[in-house]
């Protein structure tokens, strides 16, 4: 089973087609530039988390994004904001994998959650039955708006 590890600055170019390709499968329009841009912001950021897990040869087979946040009711808290396993590549327990890196990562950084966002959309409900096995509850709703 391969390990997830911190992503590289040189990989920029894999995780921007793997973020394009999640993006993509999940209905979402955002452009690749965003992609790019939003990805290097995170590599170089220490409040984020960006694992990725690759084969035997280097080739990413999937990632996950964790950032962290601090509230007054919980203190800090971390947010696996995405995560993706190439379709060829699921079924193998990579995604429980990152899933358990992200959680070990928030942990190391002093976080009382690890929270993540189940998008409404077609497969709403297969994913919230897949993060209810990996640990997750859904204690709460999440309202927002879109600020211009």
């Amino acid at each position: 089973m391969p390990t997830p590890r911190q992503a590289q600055p040189h990989e920029l170019n894999d995780l921007v087609e793997l973020a394009h390709a999640f993006y993509l499968e999940d209905g979402f329009a955002t452009p690749p530039e965003q992609l790019r841009a939003n990805l290097a912001n995170l590599l170089a950021d220490d409040s984020a988390r960006v694992a990725v897990i690759d084969n035997d040869g280097g080739q990413l087979l999937g990632f996950a994004i964790t950032t962290t946040s601090f509230g007054l009711e919980n203190g800090p808290i971390a947010e696996l904001e995405d995560l993706y396993v190439t379709p060829e590549s699921r079924h193998a327990g990579l995604g429980r994998a990152l899933i358990a890196d992200s959680t070990t990562w928030a942990s190391r950084h002093g976080c009382t959650y690890l929270e993540i966002v189940v998008t409404d959309g077609e497969q709403y409900t297969q994913l919230i039955r897949y993060y209810h096995t990996a640990g997750f509850s859904h204690p709460r709703t999440l309202l927002r708006k879109r600020l211009s």
